[in-house]
């Protein structure tokens, strides 16, 4: 039996920068991995499919080239090639994160770990010795009835980022960031694309402002949104679905040459042996204290299996913060609130903080400053003039709540926010930033100064 300092199941955007920060600070490290180095959001979800949007901006593009004075005819798009480039991208950084294990020394074990006890594991069959765990095994799409993927025709994303085929219908079953990144991107390549989300409106989590100003954005590009609707049945025949959907006042029939199921997460915890750590599950998912331990000691969990805040850089956090808990360190708290998110479709979504309406719920003293694109030389300048920036302030301090953005690259533009935050920024010291000109990020400069 080997045995290590720390062992992390799972190599995703949670596991391998726990892995690599647990052996930066001397710790004996290896990490295990049951299907793919660098796990979903690498190889499945987050990276090849920013690849296959930055294809599908390219083709939009292009076919508006004529409001550049550019001139181009007889456009066509292969896909098969642009989910060949996404593959080739995730190629390259697979094998970055093979180079940092070597450079770093973690040690790294393929095969499906269970826990036996909370200092050991076995890997399919070996016994593998731990002071320490992370558990990072990340979560898979949810199915909720009548929604069973057969892989063909009912798919998830993990089909549907490989397939070198655009379907001519395609039905969407949920409205959060994976549903509407799909949406935009086959609506681009022609085709026929209804989203079906349960709640009464698209990217829910959203401010209210923001998922109003999407659902034109999208409406306006062809895409049909059915809003407060559920799916109630799903039949398979001859390669076609017929979707029944139950909206607000209707009952609609559907079909489709693929239904993609994009309605939130199941966590990875079958068979993991999460009980044999001293841990319990909580609909599944593990739960842990405010150091994200799972026993109280020397167990941690991390990234989506813990159902705290299921993206991928919170995930990355919290595994560097478990490794520098185990490795002696005071980690500060994780200000969860403070994490920014983002959707990116045409046009993007951006956000982090408090929406409007939550931060008057929590009873602060709200004021809240907006600047339009449309008002921004850039945007004008480059052709998007669509969008504007959000600030939430409180109106006794000027602390910044919020910040919410819809417009071209605007996930960019999170970068200075999140120092705002970290920083405990006001609304007055925003705006006395001095921001290049011209730039998008004049926008978020000028809102913060409509809301002093």
């Amino acid at each position: 039996m080997t045995d290590y300092d720390v062992a992390v199941i799972g190599s995703g955007p949670g596991g391998y920068p726990a892995a690599i920060r647990a052996a930066q600070l001397g710790l004996s490290t290896v990490c295990i991995e049951r299907e793919f180095l660098g796990g979903i959001c690498l190889n499945l979800g987050c990276i090849p499919s920013k690849a296959l949007l930055r294809n599908a901006e390219v083709l939009s593009t292009v076919r508006n080239a004529s409001e550049y004075g550019i001139e181009v005819s007889d456009v066509t798009a292969n896909y098969a090639v642009g989910v060949a480039r996404s593959r080739k991208v995730v190629e390259r950084l697979t094998k970055g994160v093979a180079s940092l294990f070597r450079r770093d020394g973690v040690a790294y074990v393929e095969g499906n770990a269970t826990i036996t006890g909370p200092r050991e594991l076995s890997v399919d069959g070996e016994r593998i010795g731990c002071r320490n765990i992370i558990i990072a095994t990340g979560a898979r799409p949810a199915l909720p009835p009548p929604l069973a993927a057969d892989g063909e025709v009912v798919v998830t994303y993990r089909e549907v980022i490989v397939d070198e085929q655009v379907p001519g219908r395609v039905v969407i079953v949920g409205g959060g960031a994976t549903g509407i990144e799909f949406a935009y991107l086959y609506n681009v390549y022609g085709a026929q694309v209804t989203l079906v989300e349960f709640l009464p409106r698209i990217l829910p989590k959203e401010d209210e402002e923001i998922s109003q100003a999407l659902s034109r954005a999208l409406g306006s590009q062809g895409i049909r949104l059915l809003t407060g609707a559920s799916v109630t049945a799903v039949a398979v025949q001859d390669g076609t679905a017929r979707v029944t959907v139950a909206a607000a006042d209707e009952t609609l029939e559907l079909e489709a040459d693929r239904v993609l199921v994009a309605a939130g997460i199941t966590p990875n915890t079958d068979g993991l042996g999460v009980e044999n750590a001293g841990g319990t599950l909580e609909r599944g998912f593990i739960r842990v204290d405010d150091r994200l331990r799972v026993n109280g000691a020397n167990v941690y969990a991390v990234g989506d299996v813990n159902g705290r805040l299921p993206l991928a850089h919170v995930a990355h956090a919290e595994g560097v913060y478990a490794a520098e808990h185990i490795g002696g360190l005071d980690p500060p708290a994780l200000d969860y609130p403070g994490m920014p998110r983002a959707t990116y479709c045409n046009p993007q979504v951006a956000s982090i903080g408090l929406t409007e309406s939550e931060a008057r719920e929590q009873g602060y003293p709200v004021k809240v400053g907006k600047f339009p694109f449309l008002a921004n030389g850039k945007a004008l300048a480059v052709g998007h003039r669509e969008g504007f920036a959000k600030i939430v302030a409180d109106s006794s301090t000027g602390e910044l709540l919020g910040a919410h953005l819809i417009g071209h690259e605007v996930t960019e533009l999170l970068g200075e926010l999140s120092m705002a935050r970290l920083l405990d920024g006001t609304d007055v010291e925003i705006g006395r930033l001095v921001n290049v000109h011209p730039s998008m990020s004049e926008a978020v400069k000028e809102a913060a100064l409509a809301a002093v």
